[in-house]
């Protein structure tokens, strides 16, 4: 097993006064060399909106674009013409394809909302740009990993993306204990820690750090208190 620690106090920051980020991977004016992704894993920004505030009208073309609301909720309105309202507790996912245009603003006018945007590289590119959501059961991920995106496109329980890539979430209670297994051989995983304290391949990690896992096929992973992860199996290549 081959493991890359990413301590969130060592993502980028850019802070625009309505927006303010930390950026895991290069971004915008965020520039690591030593960070530029994580195989087809390519952007995952965490996203404080400012009350009202939001990203106007701008275009993505061969990219999947996913958001998950933290806290708060996001308005969408895109070139499909889709008008959407995303809380906290939905998953959004976007396959910009051969274009998109689209905005995202705060949900409220008093309130900030926290979500995170996390961009991967499509698995076909030109494809008929497209946008979906669903509402995910928080009880599906207690003590348990509950898969959110996978490449299955008839799936019932989980939203599909133009990747051969599984997002996962799962919400441990302290002490609880649990394996995740790979889907598929040679895929990388990142490990995103949301909240709490935990154990994972012998490593520990809390709020906001991630962990870059390779040459392995199962992960370890142990909850020092309760805590909320958000888990990204890849291609590497």
């Amino acid at each position: 097993m081959q493991k890359q620690l990413d301590p969130a106090e060592s993502r980028g920051i850019a802070d625009h006064g309505w927006l303010y980020s930390r950026h895991s991977f290069s971004f915008a004016d965020y520039h690591n060399p030593e960070r530029m992704g994580f195989g087809k894993l390519r952007v995952i920004n965490d996203d404080i909106v400012a009350a009202g505030e939001g990203f106007p009208t701008h275009s993505h073309a061969n990219m999947e674009i996913v958001s998950i609301p933290l806290h708060g909720s996001l308005r969408h309105q895109d070139s499909l013409g889709s008008i959407h309202t995303i809380e906290t507790g939905d998953i959004q996912i976007m396959s910009a394809g051969t274009g998109i245009t689209h905005s995202e603003y705060n949900g409220s006018d008093k309130d900030s909302v926290n979500f995170l945007q996390i961009w991967i590289i499509p698995q076909e590119r030109g494809i008929t740009p497209r946008y979906d959501q669903k509402t995910f059961d928080p009880a599906g991920r207690h003590n348990q990993f509950q898969t959110i995106l996978s490449p299955e496109r008839d799936s019932a329980d989980s939203l599909w993306i133009n990747q051969d890539a599984w997002f996962t979430l799962a919400d441990f209670e302290q002490e609880h204990h649990d394996f995740y297994d790979w889907h598929a051989p040679g895929h990388g995983l990142y490990l995103f820690v949301i909240s709490g304290r935990l154990i994972a391949g012998g490593e520990v990690l809390s709020d906001r750090d991630g962990i870059a896992v390779t040459d392995a096929n199962t992960l370890s992973i142990r909850a020092i208190s309760n805590s909320r992860i958000l888990l990204m199996e890849v291609p590497l290549s």
